[in-house]
């Protein structure tokens, strides 16, 4: 299908494409196009204009800034997945961009774009959603700081306001004695996640100190799993474990669709929130 009629403009400054973002409300940001572009083809989107960022430098790079990794919306997944920086300082980003689609989506989509697409079924935002990222949004008047908590909206609905562009994403590292682990559940290689999980966890005398878990495709937006972060403190690698992954679909809602009913993502999330905290704990 052909795309509807639409202005180009591919601005030369970050500062130039906010600007032509906030003068029409249609407008959209066109970054690595592996999620709009198959939006325009199919007609499920209507933009006015595309705003292309694809050469604005600033925006791409892995950078580390003491405390915490800064990674730029324009970072395609792949430099992501293979970034030393990342690796040592956010190892679960690495983990989960690894299985994002096939190498040539992740060589040509972006970090930024996966996130500021806000997609449920993205491996991204729930891998960020556990690591407390912290968005960094540009406007004509300024940046602004917007928690991982606040900024995924609805189904494709982010909290970036008309003129805003995602910038970057600031991870802060959890240091030493943590592992982690991305577990995804599709039909190919290529396809969406029926249900993922991200998992950071902490272990300390041979127990689980502290564990941080988001779930993919568990609802409108990315879920963190409070009730099963809460049932692991203190437990041991074991059966009981798997008793507290038991909470894992609390407080979800999961969607029905051709690939999976609510009952069964339900139950997927329980098996593999159990697989990724063992994996992140270490555990055989």
């Amino acid at each position: 299908m052909i795309p509807a009629q639409f202005d180009y403009v591919r601005p030369a400054s970050l500062a130039e494409a906010c600007q032509e973002l906030g003068s029409d409300e249609d407008a959209k940001v066109l970054a690595g196009g592996q999620s709009l572009l198959p939006f325009l083809r199919l007609r499920l989107a209507y933009p006015s204009k595309l705003v292309d960022i694809g050469r604005l430098a600033d925006l791409r790079g892995v950078h580390d800034r003491g405390d915490h990794v800064h990674i730029g919306a324009m970072t395609t997944h792949d430099e992501v997945m293979r970034s030393p920086v990342v690796r040592e300082g956010c190892p679960l980003l690495a983990l989960t961009a690894a299985q994002v689609a096939d190498p040539a989506i992740r060589h040509r989509g972006t970090f930024g774009g996966s996130l500021a697409h806000a997609d449920p079924a993205g491996d991204l935002p729930a891998a960020v959603l556990a690591l407390d990222g912290v968005f960094v949004a540009a406007s004509a008047s300024g940046e602004r700081e917007i928690p991982a908590a606040e900024f995924f909206v609805d189904y494709l609905e982010s909290s970036l306001r008309q003129g805003e562009i995602l910038a970057g994403v600031r991870i802060p590292k959890l240091g030493a004695g943590w592992g982690f682990h991305y577990e995804k559940f599709h039909r190919t290689a290529q396809a969406w996640a029926i249900v993922g999980v991200a998992a950071a966890v902490r272990r300390s005398n041979g127990s689980i100190a502290e564990a941080r878990i988001a779930l993919t495709n568990m609802g409108p937006t990315p879920v963190r799993a409070r009730a099963v972060e809460t049932a692991l403190q203190g437990v041991e690698l074991g059966d009981q474990v798997r008793q507290a992954c038991v909470e894992a679909a609390a407080d979800t809602s999961p969607p029905a669709d051709l690939h999976a009913q609510p009952d069964y993502r339900r139950h997927l999330a329980k098996v593999l929130t159990d697989r990724a905290v063992r994996a992140a704990a270490g555990a055989p």
